[in-house]
């Protein structure tokens, strides 16, 4: 669980919605990363947040993530054996 940033309030997010998102601009998978409550698209370099519960999955809503993020190990994949 994480914290959803505008008022601290924990936010959790159903992991069957989480197995069915696919990343907008490469339709690639999505990874979760807990700590900042986000959906990482590591293909794409973006972190898609996640509000109230409810995935923002707009590119323009999203956080690049710098060169370094992505080299860092993956966060846990959704879905499946990663």
């Amino acid at each position: 669980m994480a914290t959803d940033g505008r008022d601290g309030k924990k936010i959790d997010v159903d992991p069957r919605l989480l197995e069915l998102l696919a990343c907008p601009l490469t339709k690639g998978p999505l990874a979760w990363d807990p700590e900042r409550g986000e959906l990482i698209s590591r293909v794409a370099k973006l972190a898609y947040p996640v509000r109230d519960g409810i995935p923002i999955m707009l590119p323009s809503e999203a956080r690049a993530i710098s060169a370094e993020d992505v080299l860092s190990p993956p966060p846990p994949r959704l879905g499946g054996p990663g």
